[in-house]
Parts: C-alpha cells; sequence; structure tokens
C-alpha cells in the first residue's frame, strides 16, 4: 500500500480524516501545524500544495485536498471547492460590504480579498495544467457545472477582483460559456448575473 501523508492543522477540520484513518485501520503519518497567528504556517502550506486548505492528504501519488480515481476525485474535489471556498472567499467580501457597521468598509474588504485572490491564482495554475479547456479535461464535468458559476459570480461583483486579471480562469469562464447545454440552460432559465 502507499504510504499515506496526513497534513493536519490544529484547530481544523483534520480531525475528521485522522479518525476515518483510524477506524479504517489504515497507517498513516501526520504533518502537524499548530497555527500561527489564525493561520496555517507557510511551511505546511507549501507542502500540502493545493488551496493551503486543511486537511490534505498524500496517498503515494496522489493529493487530496477537500476531504475519493482520479478523474472521480478530481471532479469531486472541484464540486466541493466551488462552495466550501470559492463561494465562501467571495461571500465573505459581499458580506462585508452588505453588513459592515461602523470602520473602513474598503480596508476590510481589501483585507478580506486575500482568500478569493489566492483561489482565483490556485485555479489558474490548475488550469494551466489541465489536459482540455475544462477542469479535468477536454469535457464539461460536474465540476465545471459546479465551478463557473462560483468564479463568475466573484467576477461579476468584484469579490477580490478588482483590477486583477486571471487570463486561464477568464478563458475557462468563455468556453464554459460557449458550450450548447450552457447556452440552452441560460435561454431556458433566463439566467444573468
Amino acid at each position: 500500500m502507499p504510504q499515506i501523508t496526513l497534513y493536519f492543522l490544529q484547530a481544523s477540520r483534520s480531525i475528521r480524516i485522522a479518525w476515518l484513518l483510524e477506524e479504517l485501520g489504515l497507517n498513516y503519518e501526520v504533518k502537524f501545524a499548530n497555527r500561527d497567528n489564525q493561520k496555517a504556517p507557510q511551511w505546511l502550506k507549501d507542502e500540502a500544495g493545493g488551496l493551503g486548505k486543511f486537511p490534505a492528504m498524500r496517498d503515494g501519488d496522489v493529493m487530496l485536498y477537500e476531504s475519493g480515481d482520479s478523474k472521480r476525485y478530481a471532479v469531486l474535489q472541484w464540486v466541493h471547492a466551488a462552495e466550501a471556498t470559492f463561494m465562501l472567499h467571495g461571500l465573505a467580501v459581499l458580506y462585508c460590504r452588505w453588513f459592515q457597521v461602523g470602520g473602513d468598509v474598503a480596508k476590510s474588504e481589501e483585507k478580506i480579498s486575500v482568500n478569493p485572490e489566492k483561489d482565483l491564482d490556485y485555479l489558474e495554475a490548475e488550469l494551466g495544467k489541465s489536459n482540455g479547456k475544462f477542469l479535468v479535461g477536454d469535457t464539461v464535468t460536474a465540476a465545471d457545472t459546479m465551478m463557473e458559476f462560483s468564479v463568475d459570480f466573484m467576477f461579476a461583483r468584484e469579490l477580490g477582483t478588482k483590477g486583477k486579471h486571471w487570463k486561464k480562469v477568464e478563458a475557462y469562464l468563455k468556453h464554459c460559456q460557449a458550450t450548447e447545454s450552457w447556452k440552452k440552460a441560460q435561454k431556458k432559465t433566463g439566467h444573468q448575473l
């Protein structure tokens, strides 16, 4: 069996995966880190890669980020990241605009925008690795149907994107929206941002 490494950040959801590995009776190594100023230390993010979120796990040559054959896993990873990471970070910016009482909203938004920017940087890099126009190849998967809206919403509302461009992400959105299935869904529903 390949060596399993769990990248474990204290006070995070990482305990779920450690517990599951124990329940399954699997041997694994732990790369453990305490939080540093409420954040994951940079060395742990560098070792685990991905979005810098935890838990993360290496199973042989496969890295698992979002808490499963590799295309199926890649699709599931993006399905979960669309809501649990990209939309979550984007909505934090939006809610800051809508609900912050007092203080400097622009300064708060600037600080909160770090996460959406990192998410889009990651997506840009991953799209560069794809062997097609979409997240996991040259055909649309559930990963794309989930991620397209999250990213389009972030761009449309300028949630952490003000004045910045991600060429591969922007091309990806155009590829998604150029599919016949997206155009049919948009026409049938009247969807607009």
